[in-house]
This record gives structure tokens, C-alpha cells and sequence, in this order.
């Protein structure tokens, strides 16, 4: 089957290691499913498995994607809980946790094979490429701001960096719950759509604000880190998922964290039960995942150039 897969590990280079091509169909084992994936979607994930981190050399080659909506052996439309292990479904009881492409091939394939127990039934609300959306980047923003953040509707939240997958899903999903969205940015443009999807406010990357928030998502990381716990009110809350600009501030702000009492958060994905609610919310309440486009996975390459070249506003969505 056609497949786009880590060949080799690169850290500097990390598009020389992707490859297009044949790989062997998904194994067929017991307590297992193969769905027929009919969309999947990046995330930065994807790029640092071709860097190496969290693949080792001995796993490759690996089919990259960890999200996928599709099709499953008794024809039935389904969304992929990327998160495998720690559950004893499908797996030893004892297995860490991965998610796919970590341990188990990914989803940029014409097929995928998965524990029964991590698919859960598409709504028919939702295209295959707006469901495919859900599972990382609009799940991690979910349990940042429903599990982890401590807000009430009305508060107001500051989401670092317009543009990429998970905030513009904070974006969406913290209008949807009545909260007062902010959101920081480089590029004009990036924040400009931002107003439109929604945010109250657009600043540029590290601008004063009009006033402390009640908590900051931070996906970033060093280089936005000093302005988020700045920007907090006393007692407010960061939720950090991600390091993109890499994981070692100037500055930790040890001084202001503990005086201010504020609270870090750390957040990973979440659960299938998170995104059993996540699907509701979007079938329920008109809540469509942003796409930045949409390509068939033989061109999957450009999608990667576009990622991480960061020209991306929304999630980049592959068909096979």
C-alpha cells in the first residue's frame, strides 16, 4: 500500500528522511482493527519523529500520522484515538503509553491498524477531513482549556502564537465555551484570521496587554515563555503542551511563579473519553475544525515543506 514514512532519522534536516512509497498492509492481530483512512492530518509531531525524537532508528521504517477519520472492516465510519497503552486494550496492561508513530505505524497510509477499543464512531455531522482534525491538535487544545486551565465562561485566556493547529482550536473552542480570547503573533495576516475565527484581541508577539489574564496557552515555548508568565494575573494558570521554539527559556521567571502563586500546568493530548466529548461538541454546536487545505497523500512532501516552513493557518489535511 501507498504510504509516507520515516526512512532514516535527520535531526537538521528532517525532510530528507521522509519517503514516499510502498510499505506492507497493517499486521492483523487479535483485539485489533484495520480502517481504511480516508483523511489524516499533520502536526508537528510528524517532524520531530523525522528528527528522531521519540522514534528510535531500531522502529523505522515508520508510517508518519498520528490522526486519521475512516472507514473500519465492517464498514463503519470511525474517529482514531491516537494514544495506545496504559489502557490493557489491545496491549499488554503494563505497555507505557505511545501514540502512533511512536511504537505503531501511523496513519498516512492507505490503511492503519489500531486497538478496537481506540476507534470511536465519526459523527455524521463531520466530513472524514474535519474529523481527521480532532483527534491531536484539537484535543490537546480541548483538555487545555475543559481539564487543565481552571477557566469559567467569561474569563479571559491568552493563546500564544496565531495560526497553528492547536490554537486556532483554542480560538474556536474557547469562543464556543464563552470565554474572552486573546491571541499573540508574528505574522499580521495570522492574527488578522485569528479576529476572524473569533479571538476578542490580536497583539503582536510579546506586546504589552491591556490588562493580566486569567491564563495563557502556551504551546511556544522559549520564546514566548517570559511574556506568558508576565501576562498572568495573581494566582492564574499557563497550561503548556508544546515547546516548538524549543524547551529552555532565558528566564525561567522562578521569582514572579512563586510569589504571584501561579499555576503550571502541563498537558498531554487526553483521553478517548475527551474526545468522545469533543466530537459531540463539534456535532452538537457548529463547531468545525480550520483547515488549511486539503491535499491528496501523494503530495504529501509539500504539506510537509508548508509545516514546517510554519505557513500554516489551521490543519493540513492528506487523502490517500
Amino acid at each position: 500500500m501507498f504510504a509516507a514514512y520515516a526512512a532514516r532519522i535527520s535531526p537538521d534536516d528532517p525532510l530528507s528522511a521522509l519517503e514516499l512509497g510502498e510499505v506492507p498492509e497493517p499486521a492483523v492481530r487479535p483485539g485489533w482493527s484495520v480502517v481504511t483512512v480516508k483523511a489524516a492530518t499533520l502536526n508537528h509531531h510528524d517532524l520531530w519523529s523525522l528528527r528522531g525524537v521519540g522514534l528510535p532508528e531500531g522502529r523505522l521504517p515508520m508510517v508518519l500520522g498520528c490522526d486519521a477519520a475512516g472507514v473500519d472492516e465492517d464498514g463503519n465510519e470511525v474517529v482514531i484515538h491516537s494514544v495506545v497503552g496504559q489502557s490493557g486494550h489491545g496491549v499488554g496492561p503494563d505497555e507505557p503509553r505511545s501514540i502512533l508513530t511512536e511504537r505503531y505505524q501511523g496513519t498516512f497510509a492507505q490503511r492503519v491498524a489500531v486497538p478496537t477499543w481506540n476507534l470511536l464512531p465519526k459523527p455524521k455531522e463531520l466530513s472524514f477531513e474535519q474529523a481527521a482534525c480532532l483527534p491531536t491538535a484539537w484535543l490537546t487544545a480541548y483538555r487545555m482549556l475543559f481539564t487543565n486551565a481552571g477557566v469559567k465562561p467569561g474569563d479571559t485566556v491568552l493563546v500564544q502564537g496565531a495560526g497553528g493547529g492547536v490554537s486556532t482550536a483554542l480560538v474556536v473552542l474557547g469562543k464556543a465555551a464563552g470565554l474572552r480570547v486573546w491571541v499573540t503573533g508574528r505574522d499580521e495576516a495570522k492574527r488578522a484570521r485569528a479576529v476572524e475565527l473569533g479571538a476578542d484581541a490580536a497583539f503582536e508577539s510579546g506586546a504589552r496587554l491591556p490588562e493580566r489574564v486569567d491564563a495563557v496557552m502556551e504551546t511556544v515555548g522559549a520564546a514566548t515563555w517570559s511574556h506568558s508568565v508576565k501576562s498572568l494575573r495573581p494566582g492564574g494558570t499557563i497550561v503548556i503542551s508544546g515547546a516548538t521554539s524549543g524547551p529552555s527559556p532565558k528566564a525561567a521567571e522562578l521569582n514572579r511563579i512563586f510569589f504571584l502563586e501561579l499555576k503550571v500546568v502541563g498537558s498531554t493530548m487526553g483521553s478517548k473519553e475527551e474526545l468522545a466529548g469533543l466530537l459531540a461538541l463539534c456535532a452538537n454546536s457548529g463547531v468545525r475544525p480550520v483547515i488549511d487545505s486539503v491535499r491528496p497523500l501523494a503530495e504529501a512532501r509539500s504539506a510537509f515543506e508548508q509545516l514546517e516552513r510554519g505557513q500554516v493557518f489551521g490543519k493540513l489535511v492528506l487523502t490517500p
